[in-house]
């Protein structure tokens, strides 16, 4: 979650009267949307993605365990936490609804510390969680996103640029003579050449959706969505140039340098088309830079 911005819960109820006295009782600590029935909750879950959902069970139309079982089965609402708010009173419901997903139950007549506890509770560790996920996806060394941050964001770009029918375009990197190198300065040095050229790319893109990662060794790649191949060419040599101009100070004051080869691949994905060949195809052009005479950039036949 970006930082200073609250958490939100969805609070889905047909009676205005809980709606009213849940919004009190949350709003100084959260971001509260509200749906009156199952059909709205089921469009505003999507829309606005709360952090946790407050469902009524015996709702008109569409119960709630209808509603948590279209929100389970839909890929971007599955990860939500439901709690179930209910007067109902039976073991075997609260037992179906926790069978259906939900995370926690809340019984009406309701207490707002109960809310509020069990509300937090689902909050806190959905944060941890989000963390957790967050340190799992950058690398420990340069501090930039690892191949795992970098697949997932190709996923994600990939889907978008079929729906928006955008071009997208990758950058292949490979540090030239890495292993000269590390055997001339040393490996400490090494990662510090290493932790430069990764700092030197990140300062080199401008653009909020432009996408930097360490895919592995002394390879990084750099995702840019909505770019031909005439603009990611243009970022490409920026970032070799930048490279190139760095000096990286060993610790008894010796200066050094190193270059890098860029692969470039521009691709308008469709749906029967392939992200790993994608990559594949930047990957070539990779290793033609390199056979080539190394620091330089190569782009993939289109």
């Amino acid at each position: 979650m970006e930082e200073g911005k609250k958490n939100s819960v969805l609070i889905v109820d047909d009676e205005n009267s809980n709606i009213l006295a849940l919004t009190h009782i949350l709003s100084p600590d959260y971001t509260v949307y509200a749906a009156k029935s199952g059909q709205k909750a089921l469009e505003a879950a999507p829309k606005y993605m709360p952090d946790v959902i407050l469902l009524d069970i015996l709702m008109p139309d569409m119960d709630g365990f209808s509603v948590i079982a279209e929100l389970k089965n839909a890929d971007k609402t599955r990860d939500i936490p439901v709690i179930f708010i209910s007067g109902l009173d039976l073991d075997k419901d609260e037992e179906r609804g926790l069978a259906l997903g939900a995370a926690d139950y809340i019984s009406k007549p309701f207490s707002p510390a109960i809310v509020k506890l069990r509300v937090r509770n689902q909050i806190k560790m959905l944060n941890q969680y989000r963390i957790i996920e967050q340190i799992s996806m950058i690398d420990e060394l340069t501090a930039v996103p690892n191949r795992r941050g970098f697949t997932s964001r190709l996923d994600m770009e990939w889907v978008r640029a079929i729906r928006e029918n955008t071009l997208i375009s990758i950058l292949i990197l490979d540090v030239d003579k890495f292993k000269n190198y590390n055997d001339t300065y040393g490996h400490q040095q090494g990662d510090v050449a290493l932790k430069t050229v990764a700092r030197t790319i990140s300062q080199t893109l401008h653009r909020p959706g432009d996408f930097a990662a360490r895919w592995g060794g002394e390879e990084f790649v750099v995702l840019l969505p909505n770019t031909e191949l005439e603009g990611a060419y243009r970022i490409a040599e920026n970032i070799r140039r930048s490279v190139n101009r760095v000096v990286i100070s060993c610790s008894d004051g010796t200066q050094t340098k190193v270059s890098v080869s860029i692969g470039i691949n521009t691709q308008a994905p469709r749906l029967d088309g392939s992200c790993e060949r994608f990559f594949s195809e930047a990957d070539k052009a990779l290793y033609k830079a390199k056979e080539s005479g190394r620091n330089q950039v190569c782009c993939a036949p289109s």
